[in-house]
């Protein structure tokens, strides 16, 4: 009690330096150190909450969300992402170092108040139907990511094993993966339960989440019944966590942890019932129908009623494994006894409208900038599906890019011959023939081909393992240097030099 007690007075003192020192400025700030000190009381919460001492995980929370260096983090985390030139309803931004170390001094607890979120509206994948999206203020944005540095160690340490949505070091092929391990064996469950929530994000009872979510539960209100403006009307909100903010997913994470463990309590490893989730999509495997449907699903519905959710009715569906199902983009399906995921017809779709889109929405644009705007996509979607079975679908779609590409250029020399367009768009590159490229100033350049990508066997994470538990750094260390996923950032030197300060 006595250490904690000294750290809650370094913590007073650092932000009392940063007020004063007028030599303080955003650009000296020891990043490295800030991340160092917020992962180890991270770490410190996880061991807390596992002891079952809770008051101390009271202390350490405030002593996290009250730090100079958590702060600061907060701050940077809604300047450098995607959202950081999207202002809320103040219409402020935070764009000069100036403004951003401003925003430091002004996190404060006491006297916060949380301002409406705006409400903007976000097309549905598969579905003419719009998704609201609240975008709150730089201020409340930089608040709520500063508790969430504090909730998250806790979500991690009580959530579900099998769910990998908005969780740090889990991914939707996370997901996938578990899939392929509980059903590609030839005794594994041959029915599948597909669950989607309706209307997830905007009908959490509010009264559930300030009963049973362990946050400071002034600033969780206030974070709940801001409310949104719309069309220059402002609307409360009395459910739901807004879809945009930096601590919703957390939040439904905590309301949506737990059915895994209901169902593993009640059916244990008789049959074969497995639950794996995303977000708020799930499947549960089964033996057979009527077990998904007369047991399973009643005790997810009476568990979801209880937070104010109800299950999608129309989404809500049971399927035999050699029927398929799709799942976070993918098709998962038995062919004679053999499993194989592939990426799914909706989701190829999809993709290939996106680029036929790009290429019309580029009539007059010259070779170089619409190679330089396909590459990118193109890139993308086969790094996420490189790791099924996507051999046939990658050739298929680099089929479907040439033919719209051909198209293309046809349109833009409706008085030249075939041989002329050919000759100026396509030629023979890299041993291959057809290669829709030019020269540029900065080299050749050439539209990427799906087919070269190089399918890879995904390394699951596993599912126990805890990113904020000091007990398994030494794992997520080695995961770091195997990293097969090349194209997300590694946290390696973060996770080294954590470790040896602990």
């Amino acid at each position: 009690m006595e250490s904690l007690k000294g750290e809650k007075q370094m913590n007073v003192n650092k932000i009392t330096c940063a007020s004063t020192d007028k030599n303080a400025a955003w650009d000296n700030i020891n990043w490295s150190k800030a991340e160092v000190y917020v992962k180890r009381l991270q770490m410190r919460i996880v061991k807390a909450q596992k002891e079952g001492k809770y008051s101390k995980v009271k202390s350490l929370q405030w002593l996290l969300t009250t730090s100079f260096y958590a702060k600061a983090l907060a701050v940077k985390r809604v300047t450098s992402n995607k959202g950081k030139r999207t202002s809320g309803v103040d219409g402020v931004l935070w764009n000069t170092s100036k403004s951003k170390f401003e925003a430091i001094r002004q996190m404060k607890r006491k006297g916060y108040t949380a301002k409406p979120a705006k409400r903007t509206y976000i097309q549905k994948a598969n579905s003419t139907k719009k998704r609201p999206l609240g975008i709150p203020t730089m201020s409340d944005r930089a608040m709520q990511t500063l508790y969430k540095f504090a909730l998250e160690p806790i979500a991690e340490t009580t959530g579900d094993y099998n769910s990998y949505g908005f969780r740090p070091e889990r991914c939707t092929q996370d997901a996938i993966e578990q899939c392929f391990n509980c059903l590609s064996r030839k005794c594994s469950a041959q029915w599948v339960l597909e669950g989607d929530i309706k209307g997830c994000f905007d009908n959490f009872s509010h009264q559930w989440i300030m009963e049973h979510i362990p946050m400071d539960k002034i600033i969780l209100q206030k974070f709940l019944k801001s409310g949104y403006v719309e069309a220059k009307n402002l609307f409360p909100t009395e459910l739901g966590a807004p879809q945009g903010s930096p601590c919703s997913p957390v939040i439904s994470n905590l309301v949506l942890d737990g059915i895994e463990g209901l169902l593993s309590d009640k059916f244990k490893s008789k049959h074969k019932v497995n639950f794996i989730r995303y977000a708020d999509d799930f499947i549960v495997t089964g033996i057979t129908k009527e077990l998904l449907e007369e047991e399973v699903k009643p005790i997810i519905e009476k568990y979801l009623q209880a937070r104010g959710l109800e299950l999608s009715q129309s989404k809500t569906l049971i399927t035999h494994i050699n029927d398929g199902f799709d799942f976070l983009g993918c098709n998962i399906r038995k062919y004679k006894d053999k499993l194989l995921i592939k990426p799914s017809k909706n989701n190829i779709e999809k993709f290939l409208l996106n680029i036929r889109e790009a290429i019309r929405n580029n009539r007059a644009s010259k070779q170089e900038d619409l190679i330089r705007q396909l590459n990118p996509k193109i890139i993308g979607w086969c790094n996420y599906h490189r790791f099924n079975v996507s051999k046939k679908s990658f050739s298929y779609i680099d089929n479907q890019i040439w033919n719209s590409l051909y198209k293309w250029a046809i349109r833009r020399h409706p008085r030249k011959g075939v041989r002329w367009i050919v000759n100026k768009y396509f030629h023979f590159h890299r041993n291959r023939n057809w290669s829709f490229s030019c020269d540029t100033n900065t080299g050749y350049i050439e539209l990427k081909h799906a087919a070269d990508t190089k399918i890879k066997r995904f390394t699951k994470v596993a599912s126990k393992k805890n990113p904020f538990d000091e007990n398994d750094l030494s794992y997520f260390v080695k995961r770091s240097k195997n990293k097969v996923r090349k194209d997300v950032p590694s946290t390696l030197p973060l996770i080294t030099e954590i470790e040896s300060v602990v």
